[in-house]
């Protein structure tokens, strides 16, 4: 790597050398290490938030082979799916992420849709995590204070963990970031107690049988007694791969950290991948030992909303129920709080591009180099998009990992449909998949276009507005909430956006991005030998 002096003293690294070629001065402070680019995703990730808090999807939408087949599934589709967005992250190592790699790749019409379904997504994402977070909560603090465990006490207590988010969001990077790498270790450690305990405390366990081959069909379709091989049966399991995908996504945030990150070509794309890699060993450790744990199909269907904590206080003492759920409640407090930060930096970068209403507020930095507007927008649009959740807290819930799944998948594979589309002429960066790229890329697009499918269905028949069990409150509300945001984004664009909206800017060039950033950021350092 090589560095060299700019005029007036000033030395350009080579990350920013790479951010200014891309057009963008080096605003946010170069903070993070590979592991903690990593760190931040795999904390997003977070399985001891996501397949916790969204055990019931799969355990009334399939049971326990949705929740160990179907992770299984998910998981090797995932990995390939974050392999085809690590090398795009190489090439493009900036903060914009997945609408730059569009814009670049594509036009500047693929870049505003893949980044209003990013940001869409991040929000939804951001605010499924920080309800999941209270129902874990409340049960904790129900076990501590008698708590209330009523939908309007969860709610508030929503509030008061997105509060905290916020707090520790307008600090600067160097905090967050330390608090990602204490939380990948936190993961970690909390699976292999929480495995542990679950294999040694509880007096009695399921059979191996069951756990890979039980079947539950709570959803009303059908008679509910399907085996795996009926028709029914496979739309019930695909409905209940919610749970999976909703735990894996977020791994986006290692691209979005780029501009923050040392040696971001190759640290965002390995954080990326190896993220995914990690949460499906270990996840698939922790599903198998819940499973394992649950005392009888009939009493988990009856508890649905409190599943895990349910499974946790029948199948032990409540000193050990309380044990686990303080151990998740900190790791979901951490992904939380990742969630915010990765989703900020997504608001402050297509901000910087002027797509955003509010733009000039949203990308502004902070004197310790933190776009801490739009930090404070997230935590606001999270909490206004769990509003339903006020009145119904597990199709609220549903439909928040709904929209996450959606909005982000999508976002995650439109610049893998423009990278499969450009075969060769794709510039690589520092970590490629040589010619890997064409089979990796083409499962990908498919297994995308599968979920998108799949998670706009209705999952209870309830939720089919033609039968006569239908109700408001089970209706699948993610097809007319993505249609809407697709018909205002698009009409948007084709009224006014298309005018005005170029796609990423330049803010100079590489030597007025240098001057910017000494006048800007107060940054400037003795002439030193050039490095190799």
């Amino acid at each position: 790597m090589t560095t060299g002096p700019a005029p007036g003293g000033y030395h350009t690294s080579e990350d920013e050398r790479i951010l200014h070629k891309l057009g963008y001065a080096q605003e946010l402070f170069r903070a993070m290490g590979g592991f903690q680019n990593f760190a931040i995703s795999f904390t997003i990730i977070s399985i001891l938030a996501g397949c916790l808090t969204s055990y019931y999807i799969a355990f009334g939408q399939g049971g326990p082979v949705a929740v160990t087949w179907g992770w299984l599934l998910v998981g090797l589709m995932s990995i390939i799916v974050a392999l085809a967005m690590a090398e795009i992250a190489s090439a493009f190592p900036t903060a914009g992420g997945l609408y730059y790699w569009a814009s670049k790749l594509g036009s500047p019409a693929w870049g505003w849709f893949t980044g209003w379904f990013n940001l869409i997504g991040q929000v939804a994402v951001t605010a499924a995590i920080g309800y999941g977070l209270a129902t874990f909560g409340t049960a904790l603090l129900n076990f501590w204070f008698d708590y209330p465990n009523t939908k309007e006490y969860i709610f508030l207590l929503y509030l008061i963990f997105l509060a905290g988010a916020l707090a520790l969001n307008l600090l600067n990077v160097g905090i967050t970031s330390m608090l990602n790498s204490v939380s990948a270790y936190w993961h970690m450690a909390g699976v292999a107690l929480i495995v542990g305990i679950l294999i040694i405390v509880p007096d009695n366990h399921q059979s191996f049988g069951y756990v890979f081959g039980e079947t539950v069909n709570a959803t009303g379709f059908g008679t509910g007694n399907e085996g795996f091989s009926s028709l029914v049966f496979l739309y019930v399991f695909a409905t209940g791969l919610l749970m999976a995908q909703y735990t894996i996504t977020g791994f986006d945030a290692s691209a979005h950290m780029a501009e923050e990150t040392h040696q971001a070509s190759r640290s965002a794309a390995v954080g990326m991948y190896m993220s995914v890699v990690v949460s499906v060993v270990f996840g698939f450790f922790l599903l198998v030992a819940v499973t394992f744990a649950i005392p009888s199909t009939e009493g988990a269907l009856e508890n649905l909303g409190f599943l895990v904590p349910f499974i946790w206080a029948e199948s032990m003492s409540q000193n050990w129920a309380e044990f686990l759920l303080f151990i998740c409640v900190i790791a979901q407090f951490f992904c939380v709080t990742a969630s915010v930060t990765s989703a900020s930096r997504m608001l402050f970068a297509f901000s910087r591009d002027g797509a955003v209403p509010g733009h000039r507020m949203w990308r502004q930095v902070g004197r310790n180099r933190v776009p801490q507007l739009s930090v404070i927008a997230i935590i606001i649009a999270s909490a206004l998009i769990m509003v339903p959740a006020y009145w119904n807290y597990l199709v609220g819930y549903l439909v928040g990992t709904g929209i996450a799944v959606i909005g982000l998948y999508i976002a995650f594979i439109l610049p893998v449909i423009l990278r499969y589309r450009l075969a060769d002429r794709f510039e690589h960066g520092a970590w490629s998949l040589g010619r890997h790229y064409k089979w990796i890329d083409l499962i990908a697009i498919v297994w995308v276009a599968f979920i998108t499918i799949i998670f706009l269905l209705p999952p209870y028949k309830s939720s089919v507005p033609w039968d006569d069990s239908f109700t408001w409150e089970a209706l699948n509300y993610a097809p007319l909430l993505v249609g809407g945001a697709l018909l205002l984004f698009g009409g948007w664009y084709v009224l006014s956006a298309h005018k005005w909206f170029k796609g990423p800017i330049r803010m100079g060039t590489e030597e007025e991005l240098e001057r910017l950033e000494q006048e800007r950021l107060g940054r400037f350092e003795l002439p030193t030998e050039t490095a190799t």
